[in-house]
């Protein structure tokens, strides 16, 4: 990989033909990327792998764009749908491909505005969204107008509303809310309880991070500051 970024493609085209003739893909993929992103989607933060439409490498700056980053590890992430059966598996239920996938992130509508892309490499993006009850994300509060403008960008490049991640993260959202409900009416450890669905098991997220992280606010953040401060 690294030898590959010595001396990286200068077109489109060699950056396409180059990264497809690459055969360290599988292990970066699967021994680097994801375990760097606990098995969660860089942009959606599904569980791929659990929902059997497994992942690819995603070029934050698209290979098309930015030819010379195609080998540059910092611009790489695991995005949801794999090339092959994912996508053809969204094809026959009728999904809405989102994520590294979605029409708008691969160009479809014209090149990808960088100054207006919130990476998932920035140390800060979790606070350009917000997560509610019903499943929707919207731009996150207290920003700035020019935020605002970002989040909203990146969530309509990237389809962060196709129907079905609203409507996984309104299940998610659900399941969470009854399991609280549960362990509060049957005075069970609470903290525990949060444990399960905000620390990794087996190098391992559960799906939704954000959204969880948003359902148990000020107490998630003291669970991470104490157990998992590197998740933060």
């Amino acid at each position: 990989m690294a030898a590959q970024h010595v001396n990286p493609p200068s077109t489109p085209t060699t950056a396409t033909s180059r990264w497809a003739g690459f055969n360290g893909k599988p292990v970066l993929l699967n021994h680097h990327l994801l375990d760097e992103q606990y098995h969660l989607c860089c942009y959606s933060e599904v569980r791929a792998d659990e929902l059997g439409i497994g992942y690819h490498i995603e070029h934050v700056e698209n290979k098309s764009q930015i030819p010379a980053r195609t080998f540059d590890y910092l611009n790489l992430a695991a995005s949801a749908f794999d090339s092959d059966t994912g996508l053809q598996q969204a094809s026959r239920q009728g999904w809405e491909v989102f994520g590294g996938h979605a029409p708008g992130k691969r160009g479809v509508g014209g090149p990808i505005d960088m100054s207006l892309f919130v990476s998932p490499h920035e140390p800060d993006c979790a606070k350009y969204f917000t997560y509610t009850s019903d499943g929707e994300v919207s731009p996150g509060p207290n920003l700035t107008a020019e935020e605002f403008d970002r989040a909203e960008y990146t969530i309509k490049v990237l389809n962060l509303r196709s129907q079905l991640l609203v409507s996984l993260r309104r299940s998610w959202w659900d399941e969470l809310d009854q399991c609280w409900l549960d362990h509060t009416q049957r005075q069970w450890d609470l903290e525990r309880l949060m444990s399960v669905d905000l620390l990794p098991s087996n190098g391992k997220l559960r799906p939704f991070f954000s959204v969880t992280m948003h359902f148990y606010k000020d107490a998630a953040l003291a669970l991470l500051q104490q157990h998992a401060p590197e998740l933060l």
